[in-house]
Protein backbone atom coordinates (compact mmCIF):
# COMPACT_ATOMS: atom_id res chain seq x y z
CA UNK A 1 0.00 0.00 0.00
CA UNK A 2 1.17 3.47 -0.85
CA UNK A 3 1.38 6.23 1.51
CA UNK A 4 -1.29 8.18 -0.09
CA UNK A 5 -3.99 5.08 0.19
CA UNK A 6 -2.54 4.54 3.87
CA UNK A 7 -3.31 8.65 4.32
CA UNK A 8 -6.32 8.28 3.13
CA UNK A 9 -7.30 4.89 4.85
CA UNK A 10 -5.98 7.11 8.14
CA UNK A 11 -8.34 9.60 7.39
CA UNK A 12 -11.27 7.74 6.11
CA UNK A 13 -11.08 6.30 9.89
CA UNK A 14 -10.92 9.28 12.03
CA UNK A 15 -13.76 10.66 10.19
CA UNK A 16 -15.42 7.46 11.26
CA UNK A 17 -14.74 8.63 14.76
CA UNK A 18 -15.19 12.08 14.53
CA UNK A 19 -19.05 11.23 12.84
CA UNK A 20 -19.92 8.42 14.93
CA UNK A 21 -19.91 6.13 11.88
CA UNK A 22 -19.34 3.15 13.99
CA UNK A 23 -22.25 1.42 14.68
CA UNK A 24 -23.72 1.90 17.83
CA UNK A 25 -24.45 -0.55 20.52
CA UNK A 26 -28.06 -1.87 20.18
CA UNK A 27 -30.10 -2.08 23.56
CA UNK A 28 -33.64 -3.89 23.60
CA UNK A 29 -35.97 -2.30 25.84
CA UNK A 30 -39.06 -3.65 26.94
CA UNK A 31 -42.46 -1.87 28.46
CA UNK A 32 -43.99 -4.02 30.59
CA UNK A 33 -47.32 -2.15 29.69
CA UNK A 34 -48.14 0.95 27.57
CA UNK A 35 -46.70 3.54 29.94
CA UNK A 36 -45.67 7.43 29.83
CA UNK A 37 -43.08 6.35 32.69
CA UNK A 38 -41.90 3.44 30.45
CA UNK A 39 -41.05 5.86 27.68
CA UNK A 40 -38.29 7.79 28.61
CA UNK A 41 -35.38 5.68 26.13
CA UNK A 42 -37.86 5.95 23.31
CA UNK A 43 -37.31 9.48 23.84
CA UNK A 44 -33.36 9.19 24.22
CA UNK A 45 -33.22 7.08 21.00
CA UNK A 46 -35.65 10.07 18.74
CA UNK A 47 -33.59 12.96 20.03
CA UNK A 48 -30.35 11.32 19.93
CA UNK A 49 -29.31 12.23 23.82
CA UNK A 50 -26.94 8.68 23.35
CA UNK A 51 -25.50 8.21 19.99
CA UNK A 52 -23.40 5.30 21.06
CA UNK A 53 -26.47 3.47 21.78
CA UNK A 54 -29.19 2.17 19.43
CA UNK A 55 -32.10 1.71 21.39
CA UNK A 56 -35.11 -0.70 20.20
CA UNK A 57 -38.35 -0.22 22.58
CA UNK A 58 -41.20 -3.30 22.63
CA UNK A 59 -44.29 -2.92 24.28
CA UNK A 60 -45.52 -5.95 25.78
CA UNK A 61 -48.80 -5.39 27.52
CA UNK A 62 -47.78 -8.52 29.46
CA UNK A 63 -45.87 -8.15 32.74
CA UNK A 64 -45.08 -11.58 33.45
CA UNK A 65 -44.44 -12.20 29.62
CA UNK A 66 -42.26 -9.25 29.54
CA UNK A 67 -40.21 -10.86 32.66
CA UNK A 68 -39.54 -13.91 31.16
CA UNK A 69 -38.28 -12.36 27.79
CA UNK A 70 -35.57 -10.11 30.27
CA UNK A 71 -35.01 -13.17 32.25
CA UNK A 72 -33.92 -15.28 28.69
CA UNK A 73 -31.98 -12.31 27.31
CA UNK A 74 -34.63 -11.61 24.42
CA UNK A 75 -34.21 -7.62 25.96
CA UNK A 76 -31.47 -6.25 27.54
CA UNK A 77 -33.89 -4.19 30.21
CA UNK A 78 -37.32 -3.58 31.06
CA UNK A 79 -39.30 -0.75 32.83
CA UNK A 80 -42.22 -2.40 35.24
CA UNK A 81 -43.56 -2.04 38.96
CA UNK A 82 -41.28 -3.18 41.81
CA UNK A 83 -43.42 -5.80 43.32
CA UNK A 84 -42.05 -8.91 40.42
CA UNK A 85 -38.98 -8.55 42.20
CA UNK A 86 -39.31 -11.14 45.04
CA UNK A 87 -40.56 -13.72 43.03
CA UNK A 88 -38.04 -13.42 40.26
CA UNK A 89 -35.73 -14.03 43.33
CA UNK A 90 -37.76 -17.22 44.48
CA UNK A 91 -37.76 -18.65 40.83
CA UNK A 92 -34.00 -18.03 40.01
CA UNK A 93 -34.54 -15.89 37.14
CA UNK A 94 -31.88 -14.09 35.38
CA UNK A 95 -32.50 -10.49 36.03
CA UNK A 96 -31.96 -7.94 38.54
CA UNK A 97 -33.82 -4.38 39.75
CA UNK A 98 -31.15 -1.68 39.26
CA UNK A 99 -33.17 1.50 39.92
CA UNK A 100 -36.14 3.48 41.24
CA UNK A 101 -38.00 5.31 38.51
CA UNK A 102 -41.46 6.93 39.80
CA UNK A 103 -43.32 6.32 42.53
CA UNK A 104 -47.07 6.09 41.71
CA UNK A 105 -48.24 9.51 43.14
CA UNK A 106 -52.06 8.39 43.21
CA UNK A 107 -51.81 6.85 39.70
CA UNK A 108 -52.79 3.90 40.99
CA UNK A 109 -56.54 3.28 42.66
CA UNK A 110 -59.14 1.27 44.01
CA UNK A 111 -62.76 1.54 42.48
CA UNK A 112 -66.12 0.22 43.21
CA UNK A 113 -69.28 -0.23 41.85
CA UNK A 114 -72.45 1.82 42.29
CA UNK A 115 -73.84 1.33 45.55
CA UNK A 116 -70.73 -0.96 46.88
CA UNK A 117 -69.05 -0.14 49.91
CA UNK A 118 -66.00 -2.35 51.17
CA UNK A 119 -68.06 -4.08 53.94
CA UNK A 120 -69.92 -5.67 51.07
CA UNK A 121 -67.08 -7.34 49.42
CA UNK A 122 -67.09 -10.79 50.96
CA UNK A 123 -68.31 -13.02 48.36
CA UNK A 124 -68.30 -11.05 45.42
CA UNK A 125 -66.13 -10.27 42.43
CA UNK A 126 -63.11 -8.28 42.13
CA UNK A 127 -60.54 -7.53 39.62
CA UNK A 128 -56.51 -7.17 39.66
CA UNK A 129 -53.99 -8.68 37.49
CA UNK A 130 -51.84 -11.51 39.45
CA UNK A 131 -48.71 -10.89 40.20
CA UNK A 132 -48.20 -7.33 39.05
CA UNK A 133 -49.01 -3.99 41.25
CA UNK A 134 -52.77 -4.18 41.01
CA UNK A 135 -52.80 -7.42 43.11
CA UNK A 136 -50.49 -5.91 45.61
CA UNK A 137 -52.53 -2.88 45.87
CA UNK A 138 -56.08 -4.34 46.02
CA UNK A 139 -53.93 -7.31 49.16
CA UNK A 140 -53.08 -4.30 51.30
CA UNK A 141 -56.24 -1.93 50.86
CA UNK A 142 -58.60 -5.15 51.99
CA UNK A 143 -56.38 -5.83 54.88
CA UNK A 144 -56.47 -2.00 55.91
CA UNK A 145 -60.52 -2.84 55.62
CA UNK A 146 -60.24 -5.81 58.20
CA UNK A 147 -61.26 -7.96 54.71
CA UNK A 148 -60.08 -11.73 54.35
CA UNK A 149 -58.07 -12.25 50.71
CA UNK A 150 -59.97 -15.67 50.39
CA UNK A 151 -63.31 -13.97 51.24
CA UNK A 152 -63.80 -12.20 47.86
CA UNK A 153 -63.38 -14.03 44.08
CA UNK A 154 -60.21 -12.97 42.64
CA UNK A 155 -60.39 -12.04 38.46
CA UNK A 156 -57.34 -11.61 36.66
CA UNK A 157 -57.85 -8.49 34.59
CA UNK A 158 -55.81 -5.26 34.40
CA UNK A 159 -57.32 -1.64 34.53
CA UNK A 160 -58.58 -0.91 30.89
CA UNK A 161 -59.69 -4.85 30.86
CA UNK A 162 -61.98 -4.30 34.08
CA UNK A 163 -63.99 -1.19 32.78
CA UNK A 164 -65.87 -3.03 30.74
CA UNK A 165 -67.07 -5.76 33.30
CA UNK A 166 -67.61 -2.83 35.79
CA UNK A 167 -70.38 -1.29 33.58
CA UNK A 168 -72.04 -4.25 32.82
CA UNK A 169 -71.87 -5.21 36.46
CA UNK A 170 -70.14 -7.53 36.49
CA UNK A 171 -67.16 -6.93 39.55
CA UNK A 172 -67.99 -5.33 42.64
CA UNK A 173 -64.17 -3.59 42.68
CA UNK A 174 -61.54 -3.23 40.22
CA UNK A 175 -57.58 -1.86 40.40
CA UNK A 176 -57.72 1.18 38.19
CA UNK A 177 -54.87 3.65 36.83
CA UNK A 178 -55.67 6.58 34.68
CA UNK A 179 -56.94 7.22 32.64
CA UNK A 180 -58.86 4.08 32.72
CA UNK A 181 -60.71 5.57 36.68
CA UNK A 182 -61.72 8.72 34.79
CA UNK A 183 -63.01 6.66 32.09
CA UNK A 184 -64.84 4.13 34.54
CA UNK A 185 -66.22 7.01 36.25
CA UNK A 186 -67.39 8.68 33.31
CA UNK A 187 -68.97 5.65 32.07
CA UNK A 188 -70.63 4.41 34.74
CA UNK A 189 -72.22 6.64 37.17
CA UNK A 190 -72.28 6.43 40.98
CA UNK A 191 -68.66 4.28 40.78
CA UNK A 192 -66.01 5.93 42.98
CA UNK A 193 -62.60 5.89 43.57
CA UNK A 194 -61.76 4.86 47.38
CA UNK A 195 -58.14 4.58 47.78
CA UNK A 196 -55.02 5.70 45.90
CA UNK A 197 -51.31 4.74 46.05
CA UNK A 198 -50.64 8.75 47.36
CA UNK A 199 -52.59 7.76 50.84
CA UNK A 200 -49.53 8.04 53.31
CA UNK A 201 -50.32 4.18 54.53
CA UNK A 202 -49.59 3.07 50.62
CA UNK A 203 -46.91 6.15 49.74
CA UNK A 204 -44.24 5.44 52.53
CA UNK A 205 -44.06 1.89 51.92
CA UNK A 206 -41.94 2.43 48.47
CA UNK A 207 -43.40 -1.05 46.90
CA UNK A 208 -45.98 0.66 44.76
CA UNK A 209 -42.78 2.31 42.90
CA UNK A 210 -41.88 1.94 38.99
CA UNK A 211 -38.40 0.61 38.43
CA UNK A 212 -35.87 -0.59 35.69
CA UNK A 213 -34.69 -4.64 35.61
CA UNK A 214 -32.04 -5.33 33.55
CA UNK A 215 -30.64 -8.66 32.39
CA UNK A 216 -27.82 -10.48 34.67
CA UNK A 217 -25.63 -11.35 31.66
CA UNK A 218 -26.50 -8.10 29.80
CA UNK A 219 -25.34 -5.95 32.88
CA UNK A 220 -22.06 -8.80 33.66
CA UNK A 221 -20.83 -8.59 29.80
CA UNK A 222 -21.87 -4.64 28.49
CA UNK A 223 -21.54 -3.28 31.65
CA UNK A 224 -20.29 0.29 29.74
CA UNK A 225 -23.74 -0.34 27.86
CA UNK A 226 -25.62 -0.89 30.84
CA UNK A 227 -24.60 2.24 32.38
CA UNK A 228 -24.95 4.46 29.45
CA UNK A 229 -28.43 3.44 29.35
CA UNK A 230 -29.20 3.98 32.44
CA UNK A 231 -27.48 7.54 31.49
CA UNK A 232 -29.57 7.97 28.81
CA UNK A 233 -32.66 7.43 30.58
CA UNK A 234 -32.03 10.26 33.10
CA UNK A 235 -30.97 12.59 30.19
CA UNK A 236 -35.02 11.67 28.76
CA UNK A 237 -35.78 12.69 31.94
CA UNK A 238 -34.46 15.85 31.72
CA UNK A 239 -35.55 16.89 28.44
CA UNK A 240 -39.21 15.94 29.49
CA UNK A 241 -38.48 18.64 32.56
CA UNK A 242 -37.01 21.29 30.10
CA UNK A 243 -39.73 20.90 26.90
CA UNK A 244 -42.84 19.22 28.94
CA UNK A 245 -45.42 19.77 26.30
CA UNK A 246 -42.66 18.71 23.39
CA UNK A 247 -42.04 15.14 25.20
CA UNK A 248 -45.61 14.40 26.45
CA UNK A 249 -46.26 14.26 22.56
CA UNK A 250 -43.50 12.18 21.83
CA UNK A 251 -44.96 9.57 24.40
CA UNK A 252 -48.52 9.75 23.44
CA UNK A 253 -47.19 9.32 19.37
CA UNK A 254 -45.31 6.56 20.74
CA UNK A 255 -47.50 4.85 22.92
CA UNK A 256 -51.12 5.85 20.48
CA UNK A 257 -52.34 7.63 23.66
CA UNK A 258 -53.91 11.31 23.09
CA UNK A 259 -51.95 13.76 24.92
CA UNK A 260 -54.04 14.45 27.57
CA UNK A 261 -53.95 11.00 28.92
CA UNK A 262 -50.35 11.33 29.49
CA UNK A 263 -50.73 14.52 31.16
CA UNK A 264 -53.34 12.74 33.33
CA UNK A 265 -50.06 10.25 34.47
CA UNK A 266 -47.27 12.61 34.28
CA UNK A 267 -48.69 15.94 34.51
CA UNK A 268 -47.39 19.32 32.69
CA UNK A 269 -44.68 20.55 35.08
CA UNK A 270 -41.81 19.00 34.72
CA UNK A 271 -41.91 16.75 38.04
CA UNK A 272 -45.06 15.62 39.63
CA UNK A 273 -48.65 15.06 39.60
CA UNK A 274 -50.89 14.33 42.63
CA UNK A 275 -53.04 11.40 41.37
CA UNK A 276 -50.49 10.24 38.88
CA UNK A 277 -46.33 9.60 39.19
CA UNK A 278 -43.56 11.49 40.41
CA UNK A 279 -40.50 11.24 38.33
CA UNK A 280 -37.62 10.43 40.26
CA UNK A 281 -34.26 12.73 39.06
CA UNK A 282 -30.92 11.13 38.96
CA UNK A 283 -30.07 12.21 42.49
CA UNK A 284 -33.41 11.08 44.36
CA UNK A 285 -33.01 7.40 42.34
CA UNK A 286 -29.12 7.19 43.22
CA UNK A 287 -30.63 8.15 47.23
CA UNK A 288 -33.11 5.42 47.31
CA UNK A 289 -30.20 2.98 46.10
CA UNK A 290 -28.23 4.21 49.22
CA UNK A 291 -25.64 5.33 46.85
CA UNK A 292 -25.38 9.17 46.88
CA UNK A 293 -26.08 10.91 50.51
CA UNK A 294 -29.09 12.65 51.34
CA UNK A 295 -33.21 11.45 51.65
CA UNK A 296 -35.42 10.47 48.93
CA UNK A 297 -38.75 12.83 48.80
CA UNK A 298 -41.98 11.41 49.94
CA UNK A 299 -41.30 9.46 53.34
CA UNK A 300 -39.75 6.58 50.91
CA UNK A 301 -36.02 5.19 52.65
CA UNK A 302 -32.47 6.37 52.15
CA UNK A 303 -31.44 2.85 50.59
CA UNK A 304 -34.62 1.13 51.05
CA UNK A 305 -34.73 -0.49 47.78
CA UNK A 306 -33.99 -3.73 49.79
CA UNK A 307 -36.19 -3.31 52.18
CA UNK A 308 -39.15 -2.68 49.93
CA UNK A 309 -38.24 -5.85 48.07
CA UNK A 310 -39.17 -7.89 51.33
CA UNK A 311 -41.67 -6.35 51.99
CA UNK A 312 -43.41 -7.27 49.06
CA UNK A 313 -41.92 -10.48 49.72
CA UNK A 314 -44.05 -10.33 53.26
CA UNK A 315 -47.58 -9.40 51.62
CA UNK A 316 -46.92 -12.20 48.31
CA UNK A 317 -46.88 -14.55 51.29
CA UNK A 318 -49.84 -13.02 53.10
CA UNK A 319 -51.74 -13.35 49.79
CA UNK A 320 -50.24 -16.77 48.58
CA UNK A 321 -48.75 -16.06 45.57
CA UNK A 322 -44.78 -17.15 47.24
CA UNK A 323 -44.48 -19.44 50.44
CA UNK A 324 -40.61 -18.56 51.15
CA UNK A 325 -38.81 -15.83 52.41
CA UNK A 326 -36.14 -14.60 50.22
CA UNK A 327 -32.87 -12.86 50.18
CA UNK A 328 -33.66 -9.63 49.18
CA UNK A 329 -30.09 -8.10 47.90
CA UNK A 330 -29.62 -11.04 44.99
CA UNK A 331 -32.84 -8.73 43.14
CA UNK A 332 -30.86 -5.18 43.81
CA UNK A 333 -28.25 -4.09 41.96
CA UNK A 334 -27.13 -0.52 42.83
CA UNK A 335 -23.61 -0.67 41.54
CA UNK A 336 -24.58 0.68 37.99
CA UNK A 337 -26.23 3.65 40.09
CA UNK A 338 -22.65 4.08 41.98
CA UNK A 339 -20.95 4.08 38.87
CA UNK A 340 -22.89 7.33 37.27
CA UNK A 341 -22.08 8.54 40.88
CA UNK A 342 -18.50 8.21 40.41
CA UNK A 343 -18.51 9.51 36.93
CA UNK A 344 -19.70 12.42 38.50
CA UNK A 345 -23.14 13.01 36.98
CA UNK A 346 -25.69 14.48 38.98
CA UNK A 347 -29.40 15.51 38.21
CA UNK A 348 -31.95 17.51 40.20
CA UNK A 349 -35.46 19.02 38.39
CA UNK A 350 -37.89 20.98 40.51
CA UNK A 351 -41.42 21.30 39.31
CA UNK A 352 -42.20 24.69 37.17
CA UNK A 353 -45.15 26.90 38.41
Amino acid sequence: MNKSIAAACMAASLAALSTGAFAAEKVKVGLCVSWPGYSSLEVAQQKNLAPDLEIENTIFDDPVGAHSALAAGQIDVLYCTSEYTPIAIEQGTNEVMVTFLNPSYGVDQIALAPNVEPKDLPGKKIAAPQAYIGQLLMGVWLDSQGINYDSVEWVNLNADEAVGPMVAGDLAAAYEYEPWVSKLTAELKGSKSVANSADPVFLKTGIFMDVLYMNKTFVAERRPVAVATLKALFQAVQAWHDDTPGINKVYADFLKWPVGDVESVVGTNGKDLKGGNYTYDFDEAARSCGVLDGEPPLGIARDGMRDTVALINDWWVKLGLMKTKIDPAKGVDCSLMADLVKSGFRQEIRARE
